[in-house]
């Protein structure tokens, strides 16, 4: 068997199973001041400064698993205890795994920044993420954010304004050894932006709690006539596919669902027992319980009972 790229996977925290908000005095074992870096790319600054600062405990988010496995990898290599790695968009990581004031220190390095004007709404810091980022850092907590367009840096700014923040911003020589810096700097570029957000004011948003998801039963099904419809709004839901084994009577059906910072994938199933039909999310599938998701389970149901 080949073996895996990563070494080991210690660090990593499986979100959607962990206790909400996590305690992560708990899961480090000691009390420390705890920084939280938001899409760490490969791993290679978070691991040094994981390195650098064991009397501190560190978190990296971060939604892609190529950059997961690198910084497993680089953590393995490096020896780090005080290091946990999450994959998962921020937002709701920070609504859910992050208590209120849990948060030393932010850092996001060279944030995607989605430069054609009808992609702005893409952006991750917006005013609404400042507010929930706001209410995990602790007071007198900061946020660093570094980017190489300026433009960026200009709407950033905008965003300030009601979120309990004091911004400063300055123009900065490549400082960070990032991939993306060593990009921008081959091509030239001598100067980048860097924003610094200290907390002044404590927006209070309290820890975001999972769904108590409702499953259905109904007395008949027909798999034929079973033609599900989705909503547009907030939330999105779409139907995607529907499999269906008549000789263990049993569909799958394959649902997307967009909710505010959160997109989701994820099958539902619709099973008979005992004489009864059931509607219920897939073992397995890797649901996060949230009203989108219980949308999506409604109108399964709506159009099978129909």
């Amino acid at each position: 068997m080949k073996k895996p790229y990563y070494l080991s996977l210690e660090p990593l925290v499986p979100w959607k199973e962990t206790e909400r908000p996590c305690v992560w005095a708990r899961r480090f074992g000691r009390e420390a001041p705890i920084e939280l870096e938001i899409g760490f790319g490969n791993g290679s600054a978070l691991v040094e400064r994981a390195r650098a600062h064991p009397e501190r405990h560190f978190i990296g988010v971060e939604i892609f698993w190529e950059s997961v496995k690198r910084a497993l990898r680089r953590a393995a290599q490096a020896g780090v205890t005080n290091l946990a790695i999450v994959q998962a968009p921020a937002r709701p990581f920070l609504e859910r795994l992050v208590a209120p004031r849990a948060l030393s220190a932010a850092l996001c390095l060279f944030p995607c920044p989605w430069p054609k004007e009808r992609h702005a709404a893409h952006r991750l810091f917006s005013k609404p993420f400042l507010e929930i980022l706001n209410s995990r850092l602790a007071d007198g907590g900061e946020t660093e954010i570094v980017t190489d367009f300026e433009p960026y840096r200009d709407w950033l700014l905008e965003q300030v304004p009601g979120t309990g923040f004091e911004a400063r911003s300055e123009e900065i020589p490549a400082s960070y050894g990032t991939k993306y810096e060593h990009k921008w700097s081959d091509l030239g570029r001598e100067r980048f932006f860097r924003i610094v957000l200290a907390k002044r004011e404590h927006v209070a948003i309290p820890s975001m709690r999972d769904e108590t998801m409702r499953v259905h039963t109904i007395d008949r099904f027909d798999p034929e006539r079973f033609e599900p419809k989705g909503t547009t709004g907030v939330p999105t839901v779409q139907f995607k596919e529907f499999l269906y084994d008549p000789q263990r009577r049993k569909g799958m059906l394959r649902a997307f669902v967009a909710e505010e910072g959160l997109q989701q994938h994820f099958w539902i199933e619709v099973a008979e027992v005992e004489g009864r039909w059931k509607i219920r999310p897939a073992e397995g599938s890797g649901l996060l319980p949230t009203a989108g998701a219980q949308l999506a389970l409604d109108l399964a149901r709506d159009s099978a009972a129909g």
